[in-house]
């Protein structure tokens, strides 16, 4: 497992939102992150491809990973309870 740091959330990139543990998650609240949509050709397992204060600041990191944001949506994380 991937150690996590507050100070740095990209440390959740690649995995999956519901392998986060509950310290993770709060410290995470708030946070916009990037999933892949779901398709069939994709896999089934989503994972967090982008995080960031804003949408835009996903997009970003998207762009700077290669990836087109056309295949992500993006969703506000909630608190975990």
């Amino acid at each position: 497992m991937v150690a996590f740091s507050a100070k740095d959330p990209r440390a959740a990139i690649g995995r999956s939102p519901d392998s986060l543990t509950l310290e993770e998650r709060l410290n995470l609240i708030g946070k916009y992150v990037a999933l892949e949509i779901y398709s069939p050709e994709t896999t089934p397992l989503r994972r967090i491809e982008a995080i960031g204060d804003s949408v835009e600041q996903c997009l970003l990191t998207l762009k700077e990973r290669g990836l087109d944001p056309m295949h992500f949506e993006f969703t506000r994380l909630p608190p975990p309870y």
